[in-house]
């Protein structure tokens, strides 16, 4: 039985190439993931182990610096004493913050979140062991920097420039003393570091004379364990110390569940690939088995068993899917190499270290493909098993009974009510709660029309019958009636492109539905022309509010300043805005009272926060602010509850008293002319052309609320096309096989007059019928999972409202049809060629 198996393997090598193609994808993907992410694993463990190499004990800092209860951070004399300990050899003291340094063109060179500073902190020898400077050498005084290698590069920066450097304060002009290189996770993540003098550095990011970090190296001899007990009674209550060791194995695995999350999501894809993938193998299987039906007769009339016909259609299976492995793997460990490649293009670094290739992934990848290709295999066998020795000699295809077809039916009808109640009652949660529910619902949902679509082949392409027999003639009637012969094959064949196009119009529904009310959201709630913002999400400088404020054209200005109070034992977060113009920049819909009282030292409530807390105009409320003193504070007016908006209004003239230094995420502008290059210009100006202060305008805002969806959407749809592939695979596998087993029939019909160029069009029909209806399916689901996904965000989105993307939908569509097309081409020619003479005689 395996030489038996292994000659109908190589008896169709051709058929059999596209199911290999489909479990190659598959294996290659998850191999590639799995390799890719030990690769990463290591090379970052590596560099972590590195970092910390000569570190005997890390001590961090967790301390508030705007908070004047707490010692802001690490203070010199608490570092002296640190240094002073017996067995200590150096103990380096380290503040950072966030620095952005300015391209010759005035743009911020790196992604924002990662451009970071530091201070250069040298040892005895005047060297920092942290950096190796390729040239010059470290700041020394107050107007100089040295930058990373790669930064100096992007700008075009040498020794002896001079360099604009923005903080969260105003932009200074600083002269280059040295370039290095470096390890560090900032620039490795595509931003930069700046290194400042120490007195520089405390002064910008910290408080002068306090350090966030220290870094202690041990004397030779001393043990790191007895370092760190030494060290932990000399620091203030808020910092906490750890061994370098035991510093290094904690960041590894942070690092691994970083990268888990990003190994999880390939993997998902690598599992839908292979799930589409399953109804290519079986479709193919069963095909093959139906065309050797006489074969597998005269095997069981001569004494073959039933469990021996079933081991043959396996091990083909078996060998099908280790030739698909071994391939599949040595492409994953490409792939690996690429995606790591490919980071760069992303500005993202990843730490120098060899190509890790596991057992995990080598298993994984004769696991998954000979497992799954048997598994796929195997109902096709078992089917071909079953078949009467006398009835497969009498009949070349043998219909399926009604009995099996009921209960087929039935049970795909079970299974998709109850996805489909799944679906409706998470949709009427909210939260993960009900999308954990949806995602249930969903995949039995799948499963349960995947059983129906041979069901569902008939009415459907019913209906576009006389679309075809129009303006097609013979040729459109013949290509409908071959797409419902068979409705197993066509439903299997319709299943694979179902699948992936249920995905993607979930995710376009889904996506665009968000677009659209994050879009209304900013459109309705901003009168503002322009928003400003600090890179990085970071606080803007109170300089800046004051520099906008005299900027020439500007008609209104307030700030959204993050502030909180306590109230009865309940912290209540604050806007704190300029009471006269926060109405000009921003819609606030007043529910009662009025907002002038802001400008009177009252607050405004949003209504969720006010019936929850029994708040009313009038009330009078005592509240605890952040410097631990106490007030009154009267609620003026409640509002509308708002995105943009915190639950408590307040003006910056009774909060600012309270607060160290005002936390301001962003600044809102209204200016004479509204949005016009000129004002835009002037208010650039007026910030001293600050790189890492942004001035957008609405349509910017726009962007960036959903430009990240926007992102994540063609991600998803880059992914998903590896399934729409295989569907595809299996769109020309079942094409080329029927033609196969209507050679006969096609050579008839050439020899009554159907000529070549009908031929080819009446099987690309067929193919176009086939994709259509799986694409209709898929558009469907995938729209009905959409709604109920988005329903569970309704309350998160006060603006949501369902949008159907039908040029998207439309689009979809239009890409099916492609699909058919292409995938008939090398089926349309096979059945075009074909000898009338030597197709007639065909058994």
């Amino acid at each position: 039985m395996f030489r038996t198996a292994l000659r109908n393997v190589l008896a169709h090598k051709a058929r059999l190439l596209m199911t290999v193609l489909a479990v190659m994808l598959g294996v290659a993907f998850v191999s590639g993931t799995l390799v890719f992410t030990d690769t990463l694993n290591e090379a970052f463990r590596n560099q972590s182990a590195k970092s910390y190499d000569k570190v005997a004990v890390a001590v961090t800092s967790y301390a508030n610096p705007d908070d004047p209860k707490q010692q802001p951070g690490i203070s010199q004399q608490t570092l002296d004493k640190v240094a002073g300990l017996d067995g200590v050899a150096s103990a380096t003291g380290l503040v950072d913050g966030f620095a952005g340094v300015a391209d010759p063109n005035g743009k911020l060179i790196g992604v924002g979140w990662s451009n970071k500073g530091s201070n250069f902190a040298p040892g005895k020898d005047g060297k920092d062991a942290a950096y190796d400077f390729v040239e010059g050498s470290g700041p020394v005084k107050a107007d100089q920097i040295a930058l990373d290698k790669d930064t100096a590069d992007k700008g075009r920066y040498k020794v002896g420039d001079s360099v604009r450097v923005a903080t969260n304060g105003p932009v200074k002009e600083y002269t280059l003393q040295g370039v290095f290189t470096t390890d560090d996770g900032a620039v490795s993540a595509g931003g930069s570091l700046v290194l400042f003098d120490a007195k520089v550095a405390q002064q910008l990011f910290l408080k002068p004379g306090y350090y966030k970090d220290v870094t202690v190296t041990a004397a030779p001899g001393a043990d790191d364990d007895a370092l760190l007990k030494a060290v932990e009674p000399l620091l203030p209550e808020n910092a906490e110390a750890q061994t370098g060791q035991a510093l290094a194995e904690q960041q590894a695995k942070d690092i691994e569940s970083g990268l888990g999350s990003l190994n999880q999501m390939l993997l998902a894809f690598a599992g839908i690939a292979l799930f589409v993938g399953i109804f290519l193998i079986s479709n193919t299987f069963t095909m093959l088995v139906a065309q050797r039906t006489k074969e597998v007769a005269l095997m069981r009339a001569v004494g073959a068993s039933r469990k021996q016909i079933t081991r043959s259609v396996l091990m083909e299976a078996a060998v099908v899917g280790l030739v698909a492995s071994v391939v599949g793997l040595a492409l994953g460990i490409g792939l690996a190499v690429g995606l790591r490649s490919g980071m760069s293009a992303f500005e993202v670094k990843v730490p120098s270290g060899d190509l890790v290739i596991g057992s995990t992934p080598v298993i994984s990848a004769f696991a998954v493909g000979v497992l799954i290709t048997m598994l796929a295999a195997w109902l096709p066998g078992r089917r071909a098993a079953k078949i009467p020795p006398v009835a497969a000699m009498t009949s070349l295809h043998t219909a399926p009974s009604t009995k099996s077809l009921v209960v087929r039916n039935t049970i795909g009808a079970f299974i998709t009510a109850i996805g489909g109640a799944m679906i409706v009652l998470g949709a009427m949660k909210s939260g993960e709660t009900g999308r954990y529910a949806i995602a249930g619902g969903a995949f039995l949902s799948l499963i349960g029309v995947i059983v129906l679509i041979p069901l569902l082949s008939r009415p459907v392409i019913a209906l576009v019958r006389p679309l075809l027999t129009g303006p097609f003639g013979v040729a459109g009637k013949l290509a409908g009636q071959n797409a419902v012969r068979n409705p197993r094959r066509t439903g299997a064949t319709a299943s694979a492109l179902a699948i992936g196009l249920t995905l993607v119009t979930g995710l376009s529904v889904l996506g665009v539905t968000v677009g659209r009310s994050l879009d209304k959201m900013t459109t309705d709630n901003i009168k503002a022309d322009y928003m400003v913002t600090m890179a990085g999400s970071g606080a803007l400088d109170q300089s800046a509010l004051t520099a906008l404020e005299k900027a020439p054209g500007v008609t209104a200005v307030s700030p959204q300043q993050a502030a909180s109070f306590e109230v009865k034992g309940d912290w209540a977060s604050v806007s704190a805005v300029t009471a006269a113009t926060i109405d000009k920049v921003l819609r606030v819909d007043v529910t009662g009272g009025s907002l002038d009282t802001l400008g009177r030292g009252q607050i405004a409530v949003a209504d969720s926060t006010a019936k929850k807390r029994g708040w009313k105009v009038g009330d009078t409320l005592p509240v605890t602010f952040n410097d631990g003193k106490k007030g009154k504070l009267t609620v003026g007016a409640t509002y509308k509850d708002s995105e943009f908006l915190s639950p408590v209004l307040a003006d910056t003239k009774v909060m600012n008293p309270h607060e160290v230094k005002p936390y301001i995420p962003q600044i809102f502008v209204t200016m004479d002319g509204g949005q016009t290059a000129k004002n835009e210009k002037a208010l650039i100006d007026a910030l001293g052309d600050n790189p890492a202060i942004t001035v957008m305008d609405k349509q910017a805002i726009r962007d960036q609320f959903g430009g990240m969806i926007n992102m994540m959407l063609n991600i998803m749809y880059g992914l998903l096309a590896m399934a729409l592939i295989i569907a595809v695979l299996g769109v020309v596998n079942t094409l080329a096989m029927s033609v196969f087993e209507r050679q006969q029939e096609i050579g008839m019909l050439r020899a009554i007059g159907l000529d070549r160029r009908r031929v080819k069009r009446m099987v690309r029909l067929e193919a176009v019928v086939i994709s259509l209806f799986g694409a209709v399916v898929g558009i469907g689901l995938g729209s009905f999972l959409g709604w109920a996904i988005g329903e569970t965000l309704r309350k998160s989105l006060p603006d949501y409202a369902l949008v159907i993307p039908w040029d998207r939908v439309g689009l979809f569509l239009l890409l099916a049809g492609l699909v058919g097309v292409l995938a008939a081409m090398w089926p349309a020619r096979s059945a075009a060629k074909l000898n009338m003479l030597n197709a007639i005689k065909a058994e």
